[in-house]
């Protein structure tokens, strides 16, 4: 993976915002983690090759922190456009791609870009944070944006088995909502599928990796050992990060048998 750069001097999203209700992910942020995937960077990593992106015209919707924009840019696309809804967040985007691509603020359901104008649609975690209804319409506009055989390459939070117990289901939902303070809503594998080919779409790829977001050994390999520093110093030293870090770190640990990474590339058919 290429060298984190994203610009220290532009704001984080909810930087304004008391640490105690700031989503999850941009908790995570301010402790100085740089790769917020479930699955880690190296599953990204796998998903973009899937995806094809030398040559290509790449989209990406919710850049975040614009650390898979790097690894978009690196691979070599004929163009880069990342879509974002919070200003924030865009402008982050647009001091790592700088001239090499667009960024424009929007909704991932919404882009406004041109039908049949993208070979591959980037959107990784993000699709987990939106109910059923949201879900579909962003799958829907990605899928709309793709040229006849266009890839739409996915990297969400799952759970396991396919036939997870209902109930349970529930209960680890609620959990996780507790903890991130984001209504997240992950799927089994067979259900992100599902969610794809409803759009008409064909899976032409799954990989999976445990989601480990605040292990040791994760955050070593994604963000090296300066960035694993980094993250335990802005923790030990911040009361109110620490109590949301360790909480997060709790309800991960309950479950980690019960969630994974999963990341997924769809074809649009010819």
């Amino acid at each position: 993976m290429a060298h984190d750069r994203t610009d220290p001097d532009t704001p984080l999203p909810y930087a304004d915002r008391p640490i105690a209700t700031a989503p999850g992910h941009w908790v995570l942020a301010r402790a100085g983690k740089r790769v917020l995937r479930p699955g880690g960077a190296a599953l990204t990593a796998s998903m973009l090759a899937h995806a094809r992106i030398p040559g290509a015209d790449v989209v990406e919707l919710a850049p975040g922190l614009g650390r898979t924009a790097a690894e978009i840019i690196a691979a070599g696309p004929s163009s880069y456009t990342a879509v974002d809804r919070d200003p924030d967040a865009a402008a982050r985007v647009a001091a790592v791609v700088g001239d090499r691509g667009t960024v424009r603020q929007g909704e991932a359901a919404s882009t406004g870009l041109p039908e049949a104008s993208a070979d591959v649609v980037v959107g990784e975690a993000m699709l987990t944070m939106q109910g059923d209804k949201g879900k579909t319409a962003i799958v829907s506009e990605a899928a709309r944006v793709l040229r006849p055989g266009g890839r739409y390459a996915i990297h969400e939070l799952g759970v396991t088995p396919d036939d997870i117990d209902q109930a349970y289901y529930t209960e680890l939902r609620k959990d996780l909502a507790r903890a991130i303070h984001v209504n997240a809503r992950p799927m089994t594998a067979a259900a992100w599928k599902q969610l794809l080919q409803d759009a008409g779409l064909e899976v032409e790829w799954v990989g999976t990796a445990p989601m480990a977001l605040l292990a040791m050994r994760r955050n070593l390999a994604d963000e090296g050992l300066g960035g694993a520093l980094r993250i335990v110093r802005n923790v030990m030293s911040n009361k109110a990060l620490r109590q949301r870090v360790l909480g997060m770190r709790k309800t991960f640990k309950r479950y980690r048998k019960d969630m994974v990474g999963i990341a997924l590339v769809a074809r649009k058919p010819s």
